[in-house]
């Protein structure tokens, strides 16, 4: 599948979306740094391998940027999350999901960990994920609480799907929600666009990579 985007075009194509989501994208803020962290969500190895039956065509283009935000998030001494999208491999935990999709990331599998380049220190916490938000049913907001975070930088994959649900769900709880729009991915460029209108007009910031690392 040919990608929408490249790690190349990647500054231009976000020049284009932040031009045509402009007039709704009004609700500018800024970090709070003491209360900031990084949601990295679903960057598995399962989803970035072209022969993947959920391939995200965008993953791979947004990698060097996600990457750009962990190292200024680790340097600024800032929390980074990370969420890992699996189901057990008897689908106990899969419902309608194992129905709607072919293929499924198995907890544990060598295609459900993170990728290498971004992977997880020690120290950083991983939530288990079995639907599209990483609000339902884990403990991001527990994690959250306790680290007394108010500001949600959300980066990952799909844009449209897990991120965008995510989105949603931290802005219910009264996050305030920053969405890189050069820092997620999807399938192709109308479901990425489409998020980015949709976030903006009710739910996020709509920003850039170098945006955020400049407040850092």
């Amino acid at each position: 599948m040919k990608s929408y985007v490249t790690a190349e075009n990647i500054i231009d194509k976000t020049a284009s979306w932040l031009s045509q989501i402009a007039p709704f994208n009004t609700h500018k803020m800024s970090l709070k740094l003491d209360r900031a962290g990084l949601l990295v969500i679903d960057m598995q190895k399962f989803f970035l391998d072209p022969h993947s039956p959920t391939f995200t065509a965008g993953g791979p283009a947004v990698l060097p940027s996600i990457k750009a935000l962990i190292k200024n998030f680790r340097t600024a001494n800032r929390p980074v999350i990370y969420t890992k999208h699996v189901h057990h491999p008897d689908f106990i935990d899969a419902g309608i999901m194992k129905w709607w999709w072919e293929g499924a990331c198995l907890e544990g599998s060598p295609e459900s960990e993170i990728a290498n380049e971004i992977a997880p220190l020690a120290n950083e916490k991983t939530i288990l994920k079995h639907r599209y938000s990483a609000f339902y049913n884990t403990d991001l907001e527990t994690i959250l609480r306790c680290l007394k975070i108010e500001d949600l930088v959300i980066t990952g994959i799909m844009t449209n799907m897990c991120c965008e649900s995510t989105a949603r769900d931290a802005y219910y709880r009264d996050y305030r929600v920053f969405f890189p729009a050069d820092a997620t991915g999807s399938i192709n460029e109308e479901m990425h666009l489409a998020s980015l209108l949709n976030l903006a007009f009710g739910f996020a910031f709509v920003t850039t990579v170098n945006d955020i690392i400049k407040q850092l």
